[in-house]
């Protein structure tokens, strides 16, 4: 097979197969939400003040990401963590930082929209 004919292809397979598994990973995780929520879960925001007040989960905590490693004391290690964000990119960049400070459940639910 000749690798220049498929070349022009390569991108968009790539762009369409992350678009996929991002579709798949969070439909998973928002099925995963209600057991969270009976278990005592806290659901976290990590999106600006101003864009958490245009629309947000009702219940939801709101501690923006560049504010998280400050206020991460907040938040019960011990208890299931629902983080989102406006896309799922931050709320999965929260996910690594709580992770990496001992936090044993946490769950990265993408757009806040899922967590309705």
């Amino acid at each position: 097979m000749n690798l220049e004919a498929i070349q022009p292809y390569l991108l968009p397979l790539g762009v369409a197969a992350y678009l996929l598994f991002r579709h798949f990973r969070f439909k998973l995780a928002r099925k995963t939400l209600p057991a969270l929520a009976a278990q005592g879960a806290v659901f976290v925001d990590v999106r600006t003040p101003a864009e958490f007040a245009a629309g947000n989960r009702p219940g939801n905590v709101n501690i923006p990401l560049d504010e998280l490693a400050r206020q991460a004391g907040r938040l019960d290690k011990t208890k299931p963590v629902v983080l989102s964000c406006a896309s799922g990119a931050r709320s999965g960049m929260a996910a690594v930082m709580l992770k990496g400070m001992g936090f044993r459940q946490v769950t990265n639910a993408g757009p806040w929209q899922n967590t309705l």
